[in-house]
């Protein structure tokens, strides 16, 4: 299938065009890292503290930043999760703790931000556990137990966490709710000690400091790996300025899309760092296609300019990178769109990434070739296209 027919785009003669888009994009994304929002790293990789709250009704954004900073929590990250009608956020903390006391405060310090209106001597039974249930019925005793109490009061507590967790997703509405869940002296000597507010929290999870230091610095090592492997691949495999192009290329692309969640301000995060991995694989092959095509033309073309070539070379695959790139990026894109919060650092950087990557193996892959053969001819050495390995 072929999108052109015999095209003969003057790709090189635009090369000051792609070179202004790419510094254009390269520098305000170093900018942001370096003086505005810096590289935004996810808990994963700076450690803090994750609890994830889920509301009876659709939450402000507006009014949690507010709170949150009411209660000094002012560098709290606050962003959606799963489907809308859930109600559900994800509130970054940067508590930067590791023992288990950091999951109690942390899940403290969101109650007592959010709460509002508490009446006086109650407890919030949205946000209670099995234990402060099971003391309280124990205390009251509504089922006139006597010594069997404690068992049957800690099923009752369980039961009510249950349905509170299980049936309703974490949030009541009325203790109504809770009717045929457990015994009706029970459901009715809860009203005497507890209220229900409009949030619960759901879980709370801690990435320690030293841990992240230590992911940081394996995603850094690995993406470094990546670059050292691809060199010393296309050195062999080509002529080792094939390998410092595909380098270069594969640098710029990781360099645009790391800007690109710097502007933005979007974490990046272990799947980002995963995409970015996946983006440096992807733009490479697409690399070597062209890099492929440069060398059969070479041989059947040697007379003829390497500007000449590459242009022909470029032009050969267009409709296959094109046939290839859309098809792939408009997978990421559905999974941009309807993949959900979890995924969505994820497949931002492969949209990203796919653009900027067929784009880097047109428009900066293939001039350096043709800008290292100038480089020759101004200094006096062998004009002629540069010579190719046998297979």
């Amino acid at each position: 299938m072929e999108f052109f027919h015999n095209p003969n785009i003057d790709f090189l003669g635009k090369k000051w065009y792609f070179l202004a888009f790419s510094l254009i994009f390269s520098v305000a994304g170093v900018y942001s890292m370096l003086f505005w929002h810096h590289i935004p790293y996810g808990v994963d990789f700076r450690g803090g503290t994750l609890v994830y709250v889920k509301f009876s009704h659709p939450p402000n954004d507006n009014a949690l930043r507010a709170a949150m900073d009411r209660a000094g929590l002012h560098h709290a990250k606050i962003q959606r999760y799963d489907i809308p009608s859930n109600n559900e956020v994800l509130i970054d903390l940067d508590v930067q703790e590791t023992s288990e006391q950091s999951l109690d405060k942390g899940k403290a310090q969101i109650i007592n931000t959010l709460e509002k209106n508490v009446p006086p001597g109650k407890i919030d039974l949205n946000n209670a556990p099995v234990l402060t249930l099971k003391n309280y019925l124990m205390d009251k005793d509504p089922m006139h137990l006597g010594s069997d109490a404690e068992q049957k009061y800690k099923e009752q507590a369980q039961a009510i966490v249950n349905g509170r967790d299980k049936v309703h997703g974490g949030v009541l509405t009325s203790l109504e709710e809770l009717k045929g869940v457990v015994d009706p002296t029970v459901l009715a000597s809860l009203s005497d000690g507890f209220f229900l507010s409009d949030f619960g929290v759901r879980n709370v999870e801690i990435v320690g400091p030293q841990v992240g230091a230590q992911l940081r610095k394996q995603a850094i090592l690995a993406t470094a790996y990546s670059l050292a492997g691809m060199l010393i691949y296309l050195g062999f495999r080509f002529e080792w300025i094939y390998g410092i192009a595909a380098v270069v290329t594969v640098f710029h692309d990781t360099l645009i899309t790391v800007g690109a969640f710097s502007l933005l301000d979007k974490d990046i995060s272990l799947t980002v760092i995963a995409a970015i991995l996946t983006l440096i694989g992807y733009s490479n092959n697409d690399t070597i296609v062209v890099f492929d095509r440069i060398r059969e033309n070479i041989k059947l073309m040697r007379r003829e300019k390497l500007s000449d070539i590459v242009n022909r070379s470029i032009n050969q695959t267009l409709s296959r990178t094109i046939l290839t790139a859309g098809l792939t990026f408009l997978t990421v894109l559905a999974l941009y769109l309807f993949g959900g919060e979890v995924l969505r650092g994820f497949s931002l950087a492969l949209v990203i990434g796919i653009l900027i990557g067929t784009y880097s193996s047109i428009a900066i892959a293939a001039p350096i070739l043709v800008a290292y053969q100038d480089w020759r001819v101004r200094k006096g050495k062998r004009p002629t296209a540069m010579p190719v390995r046998a297979r």
